[in-house]
């Protein structure tokens, strides 16, 4: 997908991976805890079981492949992750004067993730970003369906009052990205060196431009 971009009246942005920094440290806790219930995944191939999705997804994945789990074992890693998230979780680097940048240009700003409001209270506090994006945060998790269901993207404009069209969406996982296009919104990959060649390239089939640095997005949209 291509396509020019103009001044949008507001960017909606993924959380985890886009604007904190969250993926890398979930990954490693999930191989560890995954390890430890049978099922021994290289850490460059768990993205495979988690990106864009949700742990209930993860969990029925690493299921399938022979992790023994027990019932309550979302709410248990959720723990563990949450502890591991508000000591070491950073924010994208650039990303902070990118919300500022669109703050000051009077572009409304807002979160729709498929994870849990209680973890992005946990990132987006502990990185600083709350107050630039509250009280414009949402969850998937409170809606019917997460993505790649436009749901949480089109409850977002909803909130902010601006028509879907309007709107330009910020993703780092090809889910993320559909959600976007099922809701009538541009989107822009973000896809840093470091992201797995076949996760970028997934992206970018859903997206009008794929960015590498975070500081690249105000140009990417028009400003």
């Amino acid at each position: 997908m291509n396509g020019a971009l103009t001044w949008p009246a507001a960017v909606l942005f993924d959380c985890d991976g886009v604007l904190v920094d969250s993926e890398p440290i979930t990954n490693r806790l999930l191989r560890d805890d995954l390890a430890a219930h049978g099922l021994d995944v290289p850490l460059e191939q768990i993205m495979t079981l988690s990106v864009g999705g949700t742990m209930e997804g993860v969990a029925e994945a690493a299921r399938q492949r022979g992790a023994i789990l027990p019932d309550d074992w979302v709410d248990r890693f959720y723990q563990i992750m949450f502890a591991g998230l508000e000591h070491e979780v950073e924010a994208v680097p650039g990303v902070s004067a990118v919300l500022d940048h669109l703050i000051a240009a009077g572009i409304g700003i807002a979160v729709g993730s498929n994870g849990p409001r209680a973890k992005m209270d946990i990132t987006l506090h502990r990185t600083g970003l709350m107050d630039r994006l509250f009280p414009h945060i949402y969850s998937a998790r409170d809606l019917a369906h997460p993505k790649p269901a436009p749901d949480v993207y089109l409850h977002a404009a909803r909130q902010l009052g601006v028509a879907p069209r309007a709107c330009v969406v910020v993703e780092d996982s090809a889910s993320g990205a559909q959600a976007a296009v099922a809701a009538g919104m541009p989107c822009i990959g973000f896809a840093p060196a470091h992201m797995p060649s076949d996760q970028a390239e997934k992206l970018a089939r859903h997206c009008n431009s794929v960015i590498a640095d975070m500081s690249m997005l105000p140009r990417h949209i028009g400003l």
